[in-house]
């Protein structure tokens, strides 16, 4: 039998931030980190504006709960445990860059701490009110577990921005969430944020681990239903329950997400690209050597 490539252990941490609580929601964060450690994982994804809450009242407010990348202290809190515990984070954190604020995932490995954030493209909402629009694209980080991208909620809805990833050979995308009720959401079907996780990752042939918050903040109630999907597109871990605190946990090799891509004597979804029609936006220039 052939031993696995790039064996790991993915784990989604569901939960619930509590609005201007930074303290506590960094202690809650911290907490689960460590289990998710004891229980083996080499990677963990907490939600988005995981150390802050969501539902901000104005613009004031916000800005008091951002912080700096270089002195923030959820940062610094999770970059102690990715060393100690030997452990690579995603996590949701809300972003002061002077004037500007941005609701960012920190990408955190055990060796370097943080080695880059990636700052939400799509707002959704009255995000709009208080976050820029992210400035910084669609980065892919090199770890030593593989290659890593990052995006949150809303960008999910966008194809292009998996695409784009995928082609700077994205193995794993990370998703800090906090996803909401659609209105036309039948109650017997899976959340359509789950479908276009598994959408992406197979047509993309990517893993996916999309961690979501739960609860109600100032009226506004957000669906759990953390997942991990494979690289073909089926759930491995979860989804989780609608509300109650999760730790999903799934084993994958993260190589089948590059050998994947070859469907079959063919085609690949990669190369089968029509890069000549599409154009440049969506990666057409990007170097294939890689694949």
């Amino acid at each position: 039998m052939r031993a696995p490539e790039a064996p790991i252990t993915i784990a989604c941490l569901q939960f619930e931030p509590v609005i201007g609580a930074a303290e506590s929601n960094r202690a809650a964060s911290v907490l689960m980190l460590e289990e998710a450690a004891d229980a083996g994982a080499d990677i963990a994804v907490l939600p988005e504006l995981s150390d802050s809450g969501y539902v901000f009242e104005t613009r004031e407010e916000a800005f008091s709960l951002a912080t700096d990348p270089a002195s923030s202290p959820s940062i610094r809190d999770w970059a102690d445990v990715a060393a100690r515990r030997n452990l690579h984070i995603v996590a949701g954190f809300a972003e002061r860059a002077g004037p500007c604020l941005y609701n960012s995932a920190a990408v955190i490995t055990p060796e370097d701490g943080l080695i880059g954030v990636y700052r939400k493209t799509h707002l959704w909402g009255e995000e709009a009110l208080f976050f820029e629009r992210g400035d910084a694209g669609f980065p892919v980080f090199r770890t030593r577990l593989g290659r890593i991208g990052a995006l949150i909620c809303y960008d999910g809805w966008f194809p292009e921005t998996w695409r784009l990833l995928a082609v700077q050979g994205a193995d794993l995308v990370c998703v800090p969430t906090n996803w909401v009720p659609m209105p036309s959401q039948p109650e017997d079907m899976m959340a359509m944020s789950n479908i276009l996780c598994m959408a992406a990752a197979h047509s993309n042939s990517m893993f996916v681990a999309a961690a979501c918050r739960i609860g109600v903040e100032r009226g506004q109630p957000f669906i759990g239903q953390s997942l991990i999907v494979n690289n073909q597109g089926w759930p491995v871990a979860g989804p989780a329950p609608k509300d109650g605190r999760a730790l999903l946990m799934a084993q994958v090799n993260l190589a089948e997400a590059r050998r994947g891509r070859t469907l079959n004597a063919f085609n690949q979804v990669l190369r089968d690209r029509r890069g000549d029609l599409y154009g440049e936006a969506l990666g057409s220039d990007v170097d294939p050597g890689w694949r």
